[in-house]
């Protein structure tokens, strides 16, 4: 189910620093399934049909050993996308798979999250790869397709980023995208295991994306 919030803005006047004091022109941010085409990767929106497809590469235990979810089988592939679905029906999400185009196999999934319209910002995340394309071009251009469409279509002043403190990897890999670390939340949630996750925010701003864009795209070879 789509939802929209539709802001009246005008042009910001600047703090003594430099700062925007309030945000510019009138956005409807429309949250809706889009697909989303890239050169390697296409998003396409998540639906009930794709779990067989999801579950052919995402059930291998490296994907989920310091994830909050734990999918081993099916049943829990089939759980994680209806929940991903159900928050879509709620507009406080908007999930994806992810295409690889040299293969054309459904390789992964990622999502739009935690929705604020009203406040112009969204986090992207839940994102898992099949082993055979992590550290590849597919996790870059895919995110840099969905901060594409957060800044430029939704026109997006915030776009968040979260992950667990234990992971390196996950940590080093949104900091090559440009973002800025912002701090740790304690004992932020309660995983699978039953672990108590602490979990380092990310964030990249709209007056940072002018920069942060060509430097993906240079990344990419585009």
């Amino acid at each position: 189910m789509p939802s929209s919030c539709a802001l009246w803005r005008q042009k910001p006047p600047t703090s003594a620093d430099g700062g925007k004091l309030f945000a510019a022109t009138n956005v409807d941010m429309k949250i809706e399934p889009a697909t989303l085409n890239g050169k390697h990767v296409v998003l396409e929106p998540m639906l009930l049909e794709h779990v067989d497809e999801l579950a052919a590469v995402g059930l291998d235990p490296k994907i989920w050993e310091i994830m909050v979810d734990q999918i081993s089988d099916i049943n829990g592939m089939r759980r994680f996308v209806e929940s991903a679905l159900s928050d879509q029906v709620t507009g406080t999400a908007l999930p994806f798979v992810t295409r690889d185009l040299a293969s054309d196999k459904i390789v992964g999934s990622t999502r739009f999250g935690n929705i604020d319209a009203t406040n112009r910002k969204v986090e992207i995340g839940w994102t898992w790869l099949a082993p055979a394309w992590q550290r590849s071009v597919v996790n870059t251009e895919a995110k840099l397709q969905m901060l594409t469409h957060a800044f430029e279509v939704w026109r997006c002043i915030r776009v968040e980023f979260k992950t667990d403190a234990l992971n390196q990897r996950s940590r080093a890999a949104i900091r090559r995208l440009g973002a800025k670390e912002e701090g740790i939340l304690r004992q932020h949630m309660i995983t699978d295991t039953g672990r108590f996750r602490d979990s380092v925010y990310f964030s990249i701003l709209d007056n940072e994306w002018p920069q942060i864009k060509p430097e993906l795209q240079r990344k990419l070879g585009k």
